[in-house]
């Protein structure tokens, strides 16, 4: 069991950060469904946070910090309302303010967070803009971290959020719990996002962590939730299946540092030891794989569960049946054709056919840009005895990440295949 440190063990500064990774978004969420308003509910958390940081360190860390958070968030958010409110719209923010506190809305979605990962994907809104915009506000991350998740710049991306919230405020999408004819429409954005969040608490895109625990914990929850709210949502299945393979994993993923001063380092999968991962969660995302396979209507998450699973059966990885894996990205191209779902099938196909023939696939994708191909790249060319030119893809790949546990690993094997010059 993971053991939470009390507030009494952590420094002003410490909680305020904790806080804020785990409880910024919960805020956010709540402060839109109780305001309807984006840019109130984000600076009034803001606002929020900055007083906690002048308040903190004299008063204390108040015994609830996420309610303090919230509270304070709140009242903010009614004192903005109140000093712009003019004669033309002060009835409608006297509704707002109003609306604070009404009773909880009643319907087939409760939680703050899930209510507005379906609003956010209201289909006034294109496909990438919901999951964008989800995000920002249910997740935190900044717009850079967004952008990398996307494979765009961060301008674009920037440019992306705005036009979100402008169609949301222009449109008067209404910041409500979806009936229930409407939440299967919802549910694809709604799993791209848990899916994005998962991924960027797995391989952290920004600053010095390696991963973030407390992002992938809120992706398995969510996805849980969302499994809760529609049994019978296969996709739903299969996502939450394959959070937990991935999750069962966390324990030999990253290597202990050595000493105080070296740092983390990143255990690809072939060199994992698979006694550390977590057999409770392999078992329950096999009953779900077994579940989803009983439903015969497959999916991409489905068939990405479907080759965790897979990859699970082998007690080491010389015993991991390839061939099934590469048969099961041929179905999940065949229903979502992309350049990622190429590259990971040609992986695959290096343990079958050898590295020159999925060298030759992967040179044929478009993807100079995403720092895994050229990793995939310095593999394969490595293990054709090309030293120079896998040494040059790893230095690509090094340049292209910013997590340290990536770049370190990489920096290794540049250094290994020099002594091999």
């Amino acid at each position: 069991m993971r053991c939470v440190p009390s507030n009494r063990s952590l420094t002003p500064v410490n909680a305020i950060e904790r806080t804020f990774r785990e409880d910024s978004g919960k805020a956010v969420a709540t402060l839109i469904r109780l305001f309807g308003d984006v840019d109130v509910a984000e600076e009034a958390v803001q606002e929020a946070f900055v007083i906690a940081s002048e308040r903190w360190p004299v008063d204390g860390i108040p015994p609830v910090p996420a309610g303090w958070i919230l509270t304070t968030a709140k009242r903010k958010a009614i004192d903005r309302l109140r000093r712009e409110s003019s004669r033309e719209d002060r009835h409608r923010q006297s509704a707002l303010i109003q609306a604070a506190d009404a009773p909880e809305e009643v319907g087939p979605v409760r939680d703050d967070q899930l209510r507005l990962l379906f609003t956010c994907c209201h289909p006034a809104l294109a496909a990438s803009a919901r999951v964008a915009l989800t995000l920002r506000l249910i997740a935190g991350l900044s717009t850079a971290q967004i952008a990398r998740a996307f494979l765009v710049s961060e301008a674009t991306m920037a440019q992306r959020l705005v036009r979100a919230k402008a169609k949301i405020r222009d449109a008067h999408i209404p910041y409500r719990i979806p009936r229930d004819a409407e939440l299967p429409e919802r549910t694809r954005s709604v799993l791209a996002v848990i899916y994005l969040v998962y991924n960027e608490g797995y391989l952290a895109t920004g600053g010095d962590a390696v991963d973030r625990e407390a992002l992938r914990r809120e992706a398995v929850r969510l996805a849980r939730s969302i499994v809760d709210l529609m049994p019978d949502e296969a996709e739903a299945s299969g996502l939450l299946a394959l959070l937990l393979f991935s999750e069962s994993r966390a324990p030999a993923r990253i290597a202990k540092a050595t000493d105080e001063t070296a740092e983390k380092r990143w255990v690809r999968l072939p060199d994992q030891d698979r006694t550390l991962w977590d057999a409770d969660q392999i078992s329950e995302a096999q009953q779900l794989v077994r579940q989803c396979l009983s439903r015969n209507s497959p999916g991409p998450y489905q068939l990405q569960a479907a080759i965790a699973a897979v990859h699970s059966d082998a007690a080491t990885a010389d015993e991991t049946d390839w061939a099934q894996i590469v048969q099961l990205y041929d179905h999940q191209y065949s229903l979502e054709p992309s350049p990622i779902i190429a590259l990971n099938r040609a992986i695959a196909v290096a343990e079958i056919d050898g590295p020159r023939a999925a060298l030759e696939l992967i040179e044929a994708l478009d993807l100079d840009g995403y720092y895994l191909w050229h990793t995939s790249r310095g593999d394969l060319l490595a293990r054709l005895g090309q030293v120079a030119d896998a040494a040059e893809a790893f230095r690509r790949a090094a340049e292209l990440t910013d997590n340290p546990a990536e770049h370190e690993l990489l920096t290794e094997r540049i250094v290994l295949l020099a002594a091999q010059a």
